[in-house]
């Protein structure tokens, strides 16, 4: 039953509650990652959350009153090996500050694609850039850009035209010397620019995304980024959709999704092998 969806939980009657606690340690014990057990209890009552916690709690006591296992030999556990050294791999990310598409067209009131939400972020994203620079973080502008005779602004309406007032960034947020610049045309800023190829001349590997809209671009962007390795966050408070659900719907998608393994692995390996070429 709760393998299915706890939905179908929520309406069992206080007869039923031991299968139901039965089908929750089974939850428990198959070992999923956390985000996926919470999505799935999202909407049970406070009861059945309340339970599985005491479940989770109760295998956990139980494990740790076991003697402990010894740790095998690091030589002949490959497995454990590899996860020791993916740990230490990430031990210190190299973190890039992305801005993206915070652009007068866009904030502008009674634009015909403003973002009323984006003006409320304006001041986190300004404390976001004043911190990065202060800590050496590099900063990468994200500029939607389109040539007059784009088709696209036929669907979407004229917008951050290339050379246009409009397509410029919102004046608190102006960047400053040493910043990063690139320029995209469609949702996704990987999309027919040259975004990775910046990113990877400046050894990153994890992207911190502010700016909006949260469920189109910003959301192509992360997904994007996942699956070429790039670890992803999204501050709630410098993000902005259309609306709070908009924004709810892609925030928790996003936390769902770890990088791609495989172009993980590849990602910190560039990283770690450019650090090596650089010191």
């Amino acid at each position: 039953m709760v393998a299915h969806g706890i939905e179908s939980v929520v309406t069992v009657t206080e007869d039923q509650r031991q299968a139901v606690v039965a089908e929750l340690l089974g939850l428990v014990l198959q070992g999923r990652p956390e985000r996926i057990t919470s999505l799935l209890l999202a909407t049970a009552d406070d009861g059945l959350k309340a339970e599985a916690k005491g479940i989770a709690d109760a295998v956990a006591a139980m494990a740790l009153a076991l003697p402990p296992e010894p740790l095998p030999d690091p030589a002949k556990d490959p497995l454990r090996a590899r996860i020791l050294a993916s740990l230490a791999a990430t031990e210190k990310p190299r973190t890039a500050l992305v801005v993206i598409d915070m652009q007068n067209d866009n904030l502008t009131p009674g634009s015909s694609v403003e973002i009323p939400r984006a003006r409320d972020i304006v001041p986190a994203v300004a404390a976001r850039l004043d911190a990065a620079r202060s800590q050496g973080v590099p900063v990468v502008y994200i500029i939607d850009e389109h040539e007059p005779d784009d088709p696209d602004l036929d669907v979407w309406t004229t917008h951050n035209v290339k050379g246009s007032k409009g397509g410029e960034v919102w004046p608190e947020l102006t960047p400053k010397e040493g910043d990063h610049r690139v320029t995209k045309s469609t949702y996704s800023a990987f999309v027919g620019s040259n975004l990775e190829e910046v990113l990877e001349e400046l050894g990153v590997e994890t992207l911190v995304l502010t700016g909006c809209v949260t469920e189109v671009g910003v959301l192509a962007t992360a997904m994007d980024a996942l699956q070429r390795g790039f670890a992803v966050e999204v501050p709630r408070d410098s993000q902005a959709g259309t609306g709070e659900l908009a924004e709810g719907v892609a925030l928790s998608t996003l936390a769902m999704l770890p990088p791609f393994g495989p172009a993980r692995r590849d990602r910190l390996a560039k990283v770690r092998a450019r650090a090596a070429a650089t010191v």
